[in-house]
């Protein structure tokens, strides 16, 4: 467990499911998400037995927990571990909106960092962004991700075109 003030994150377990289940198929977040299809029961029942075999899938997830009453309120991921260049992708999600704006998620990024960079041996992570996604963009930005590169018109939401941040991080 990866302890903070407000939170701690602890590895994904087999009662996780239909919390994933509700989160992953919540389609608010597949535009971020890049989901396009409802995930099956099963699939996720497969992905978190299979879940802590990092170097295996070149990913790992957390459960955001809150500390005052253990409630699970988001995930954190590392996600195309490279451990030869030493390096992650990284994304988060608060998955309610009445618990978003009030620092979890920063907190969250930030354990992730430590246990990144003592625990695995990591040097940057890196995220990429939708330009219209101010909140992500003002949390990277707030915990020291610099903007390295802009994608034009990657993403195609509703007929209109989005630009894609590019964001690193070394740690």
């Amino acid at each position: 467990m990866l302890k903070g003030k407000k939170i701690y994150l602890r590895q994904i377990e087999e009662n996780d499911v239909n919390l994933l289940l509700l989160w992953e198929n919540d389609t608010e977040n597949w535009r971020y998400s890049e989901s396009e299809a409802p995930f099956s029961l099963h699939q996720l029942q497969q992905y978190v037995k299979n879940a802590s075999h990092v170097r295996q899938n070149e990913q790992l997830r957390f459960i955001i927990c809150l500390l005052e009453d253990d409630t699970a309120i988001g995930t954190i991921d590392l996600f195309t571990i490279d451990f030869k260049n030493l390096r992650a992708g990284v994304g988060v999600l608060i998955a309610n909106k009445e618990n978003r704006q009030k620092g979890y998620a920063q907190e969250a990024l930030f354990l992730l960092e430590r246990f990144a960079s003592k625990s695995l041996e990591l040097e940057q992570l890196f995220c990429e962004i939708q330009a219209d996604n101010e909140g992500s963009i003002q949390l990277f930005e707030k915990s020291g991700f610099i903007k390295t590169g802009t994608k034009k018109s990657w993403y195609k939401f509703k007929n209109k075109t989005i630009d894609a941040y590019f964001y690193q991080k070394f740690i």
